[in-house]
């Protein structure tokens, strides 16, 4: 079995809103409701799970009912951080799935994963025991030299590097127990620590799959446009 677990647990500040992002309408349409078809559309996904600010899983239940989203099995209240929100969702698992199940995250906020890249990571976690989306590094990376901060005497070959996003797959068993092993002994859950990063923190060596540079992250009101924009091309696709 597979199953999503959905992350909708952030704010809106940082895109000047007075609602979560991931409720922002874009074209009669929720945020999170982009998010959720991508994955209620998708043949390998049996099951989702939400995990959302705590006090808005009405509506959260309200639009999924709307939006006819009928793999939503549970909707979770999330934590204090991003990763005690994921440390929800998954302890909310314990006991209804097995140990080989394969459990996927994603970020609500980004609605445009593409099918194929949702089958990649699923079929590498299965073949793996985890798998993280990820793409090449096509900028120049440099170090801030820390006598001078605004200047650099040394940089990292691109070639070395790959920038990882959600979707993230991972067997439930090593999931479920190293969320138990980093909230107990405090490693990986701070600042802008997720999964992945935790999982490397604790000695996981991680999988690569597929990914895409549609699937962007909604964090600002440029990011917003430019979702509109995809949405707009995909239109025009549908049209030809």
């Amino acid at each position: 079995m597979n199953i999503a677990i959905i992350i909708a647990g952030g704010s809106g500040h940082r895109m000047g809103q007075d609602i979560p992002k991931q409720f922002i309408n874009v074209y009669d349409k929720p945020v999170l409701i982009y998010t959720l078809e991508g994955f209620q559309n998708h043949p390998m996904i049996d099951k989702i799970v939400v995990v959302c600010i705590e006090g808005w899983e009405n509506v959260v239940r309200a639009y999924a009912c709307q939006f006819n989203i009928t793999k939503l099995v549970n909707i979770i209240p999330g934590g204090k951080s991003g990763q005690e929100s994921i440390r929800n969702g998954v302890f909310s698992l314990e006991g209804k799935v097995k140990e080989d199940d394969v459990v996927i995250i994603h970020d609500g906020i980004r609605p445009l994963v593409e099918p194929s890249v949702l089958s990649d990571v699923i079929s590498v976690c299965q073949k793996y025991g985890n798998a993280v989306t990820s793409m090449p590094y096509n900028e120049q990376i440099f170090v801030i030299d820390e006598e001078q901060p605004d200047t650099t005497m040394k940089y990292i070959p691109r070639e070395t590097l790959r920038r990882v996003s959600t979707p993230q797959a991972y067997k439930f068993g090593l999931l479920d127990t190293k969320y138990h092993e980093a909230f107990e002994n405090k490693i990986g859950i701070y600042g802008s620590s997720y999964t992945n990063t935790m999982m490397v923190e604790l000695g996981v060596r991680l999988h690569f799959a597929s990914g895409s540079d549609k699937n962007i992250k909604l964090t600002t009101k440029d990011d917003l446009e430019m979702f509109k924009a995809y949405l707009h091309l995909d239109k025009a696709d549908w049209l030809k």
